[in-house]
């Protein structure tokens, strides 16, 4: 059985608890976390700008040195054009024991601009694995309509091992409708985790879930005083294992 460690992590456009958009300040939180333990996978969201073209707001580069993790949407067709550093604000990157073979982008139905990145990648040189990032609408109704897209386009692909990450606006322990096989056409499971507001921490809208011979182990929030200040989230690692076969 193979393993992954899985991040994500909204932040806020660098605005953080004392209304101050700092982006060094959230960086160096980033580059902390990450290089304290790097992850296989890192999902960030609202880490472009708010408004087109959606630009970049992090050092990219210092983060990718710092943390040994590699950026995977270098590619513009896998960002929302050239000065952003993701799609709609999310922001994927990889460990060593990731092989990115291909991307897709997906736009999301909703009142705000939503979009999901594909990833099919391989694990140490041979396990496939599909990551699905995104950051979903508030609204239950919309939720749905985007997962219903979401598990229709999974359709159409071979069929791999399938973790969805992100900030997933869902606040139900349970997992909401949109989650179920009625809406995406598979069971995504994993545990709810608050995260959100970041200085007291209420609702779990920071997910890692998986479908399809991925598996959530577990999942913990990171709640160090310094992650709090840079954000209204907290960031969520899990561990998510491959079951073989």
């Amino acid at each position: 059985m193979t393993e992954l460690e899985c991040l994500t992590w909204n932040l806020h456009r660098c605005r953080g608890r004392d209304g101050r958009v700092d982006p060094a300040r959230t960086g160096n939180c980033l580059v902390e976390l990450l290089a304290a333990h790097p992850p296989d996978v890192v999902v960030l969201t609202e880490a472009d700008a708010e408004t087109p073209p959606y630009g970049a707001v992090l050092d990219m580069d210092r983060i990718t040195v710092a943390s040994g993790l590699g950026w995977a949407q270098t590619e513009e067709r896998l960002r929302w054009g050239p000065e952003s550093h993701g799609f709609l604000g999310t922001v994927v990157l990889m460990g060593p024991r990731i092989e990115v073979l291909s991307g897709h982008l997906l736009d999301l139905p909703g009142h705000y601009p939503r979009g999901a990145v594909f990833l099919t990648a391989r694990v140490d040189g041979t396990r496939p694995v599909r990551i699905v990032a995104t950051h979903l609408s508030l609204g239950q109704p919309l939720r749905i309509a985007q997962m219903r897209a979401i598990g229709q386009y999974l359709d159409r692909q071979e069929a791999l091992p399938t973790v969805l990450i992100g900030d997933l606006n869902e606040w139900r322990p349970w997992g909401g409708l949109a989650f179920s096989a009625r809406v995406s056409g598979r069971v995504l499971k994993g545990p709810a985790r608050r995260s959100f507001p970041s200085a007291r921490p209420l609702l779990p809208l920071d997910r890692v879930l998986a479908a399809a011979g991925a598996r959530v182990l577990e999942a913990q929030v990171h709640r160090r005083p310094g992650l709090v200040e840079v954000s209204d989230h907290l960031p969520l690692r899990a561990r998510v294992a491959l079951e073989p076969g």
